[in-house]
C-alpha cells in the first residue's frame, strides 16, 4: 500500500483533540481523474453530504458551482480551486483556476476532495445531534442558538466544540494513523 504521509509532528494537546471517526472521513473523501466517467447528479449529492456549499461562483474552500458542463470545486485543504470540464459523462479536462479572475491556469490529472467540514450535516446527523444534546445537556434546548441552528441545517461559529454530539464515538489522531504507526514522544 502507498502512504500519503510519512511523518506527522504535532504537540500533545493537538494529538489529544477529538476528531471525527475514520469511517466518516473515508465516506466523505473522494477523488476523480481525467478521462473517467462522472455522474454529475451523484457528484452533487456526494458534495452536499461531504459538507460543500453550492454557490454561483467559487471563491473559497468548501464550495462548488455547476454551470453547464463545467463544475468548479474548491477542496478543503487545497490552495487552489479546480475546474472540471465534462464531455457527456466523461471528464474531458481538469484545470486549476484563479478564484479572483475565474481564469483557468494549468491542467492536472486528478482531484482529491476532503470533507467540507469535520461532521455530517444531513437530516440523520442533525436529528442525532439534537437527540444527543437533549440526553447530555440540561435545560431547554430550544433556548440554545446552536441547537436551533443545527435543526435548521446551519453550522455556526464554535460548532466544532460540539463534535461529540455528531457521532456515537469520536477518534484521535492515533486512530487515523492506524495500528502500524509508530509513536515517538519527545
Amino acid at each position: 500500500s502507498t502512504r500519503d504521509v510519512d511523518v506527522v509532528l504535532l504537540p500533545a494537546t493537538t494529538a489529544l483533540t477529538r476528531l471525527a471517526p475514520p469511517r466518516f472521513l473515508a465516506g466523505t473523501t473522494f477523488q476523480f481523474k481525467q478521462k473517467t466517467r462522472l455522474d454529475e447528479a451523484a457528484l452533487r449529492h456526494q458534495l452536499t453530504l461531504a459538507g460543500y456549499a453550492h454557490v454561483s461562483q467559487v471563491v473559497s474552500p468548501g464550495e462548488y458551482a455547476v454551470r453547464g458542463s463545467l463544475i468548479d470545486l474548491f477542496p478543503m485543504g487545497s490552495n487552489v480551486p479546480y475546474r472540471v470540464d465534462l464531455f457527456d459523462n466523461e471528464i474531458d479536462s481538469i484545470r486549476t483556476f484563479d478564484p479572483d479572475t475565474q481564469r483557468s491556469l494549468y491542467p492536472v490529472p486528478e482531484v482529491r476532495l476532503l470533507p467540507g467540514r469535520e461532521f455530517p450535516l444531513d437530516d440523520a446527523a442533525r436529528t442525532a445531534f439534537r437527540a444527543r444534546w437533549r440526553e447530555r445537556i440540561e435545560g431547554d434546548p430550544t433556548r440554545s442558538r446552536i441547537y436551533k441552528d443545527i435543526g435548521a441545517g446551519l453550522a455556526g461559529a464554535g460548532i466544532e466544540y460540539y463534535l461529540p454530539l455528531f457521532f456515537d464515538e469520536t477518534a484521535s489522531v492515533l486512530d487515523h494513523a492506524g495500528a502500524a504507526a509508530t509513536v515517538v514522544l519527545h
